[in-house]
Parts: C-alpha cells; structure tokens; sequence
C-alpha cells in the first residue's frame, strides 16, 4: 500500500512539472511575408548613405532594417514601394523611430547622392537613400541575390532597369528575417514589424 501511495505522489509530481513547463512556451511568431530567418546569405553591406557617409549594417543595430533596391527614374516599382513604406511608418507610430528604410540604387551612374537626398527623404524624412560605385553594387547585389539589369532606351540616358521588387528585413539584433512582397499594401507590414520589435 505504501508502495503505491509513493507512486500515485511521484507521477502526481511529474505530471505538475510537465504541465508547469508547457505553460511558459513562448508563442512561435506568424509572419505574413517570407520568414528568412537564418538565411545564409544578405549578412551586411558596405555603401554610403545620401550624405555621403559610408554605412554597414551595424550602424543601424537596435532598430529594424527594410532594405528595398531600386532607382530614383523608375516609373512604378520603386515610388508605390517607397509610398506603402512612408504608409508603414505613418502606421507604426512612435515605433517608427525603431525602424530604418534603405533605398539601395541599382543605377549609381545615374543616382547621385544629390539625386538621391532629394528622392528618398521625400517620402520619409527618415529614410535613407544608400549608393556605390559599379562595383559596390554589384557586390551587395549579389550578396543580397538580387537581379537588375540596364534595358536601352530611345536615347543613351533614357535606359530603365529590370531589378527584384521585393524588400529584405533585418530584426534590431541585425539578423536577416524577412522578404516583403511589393504591392500587398501596408497592414502585412505593419503586422511583422511590430512582431519584430516586441
């Protein structure tokens, strides 16, 4: 009888424990865009900002990075990303101050830090517009795995540029989290970077 009665209090202990450890779980969290956590590639960059100061990754740690590669003449793309970014940060509140927009050019040959002072900041004071030479963004291009190619135009300086719509996201440790869709609008945005900055 005792035998038993020291079993029912040992699995009575046990099944406590069990259930005391199933309570602080924390909530897996549910992006709407694509999670890329732990994603081998995107780690950093190297380029200037439209004040010509030169930038990392680092430099903006404690805050959410969105990184959208685009040029300041595209006709669609680049300003209804910019504009839905401008949206997101309108939409975020004080939390905005924790999130940092990077318009990376594909066309330095035509975006000059002038240019891009200009262009970027209009949609958010906050934004920054980021540049290289040829062959920085060739660089970070390829380390971010996005495509852009110069289409001819009419005249020599009429060109367009091909290039990936979509934005990368780093949460505020600096860590490569998501890949934003172009054109689904400011809510699913909003959505995730709250969720990265809790």
């Amino acid at each position: 009888m005792r035998s038993l009665k020291s079993f029912f209090v040992l699995f009575a202990a046990v099944a406590l424990f069990g259930c005391g450890d199933k309570g602080v779980q924390p909530k897996p969290q549910v992006f709407s865009n694509t999670d890329l956590t732990g994603l081998p590639y995107a780690k950093d960059f190297a380029l200037n900002d439209h004040h010509g100061k030169p930038r990392t990754l680092a430099d903006f740690k404690g805050r959410a990075v969105v990184v959208f590669f685009g040029y300041t003449q595209c006709p669609d793309v680049c300003p209804t990303t910019m504009a839905e970014m401008s949206a997101v940060m309108q939409a975020l509140g004080p939390q905005a101050d924790k999130v940092q927009v990077l318009f990376v050019t594909v066309d330095p040959e035509r975006d000059t830090p002038e240019l891009l002072s200009k262009y970027v900041p209009a949609f958010d004071a906050r934004f920054l517009g980021m540049y290289g030479d040829a062959a920085a963004t060739a660089t970070v291009a390829k380390d971010f795995k996005i495509f852009y190619l110069k289409q001819p135009g009419k005249t020599p300086g009429s060109y367009t540029m091909d290039h990936t719509a979509g934005s990368y996201v780093f949460d505020p440790q600096g860590r490569i989290r998501l890949f934003i869709r172009h054109g689904q609008g400011a809510e699913p945005i909003v959505h995730d970077l709250k969720l990265l900055l809790e």
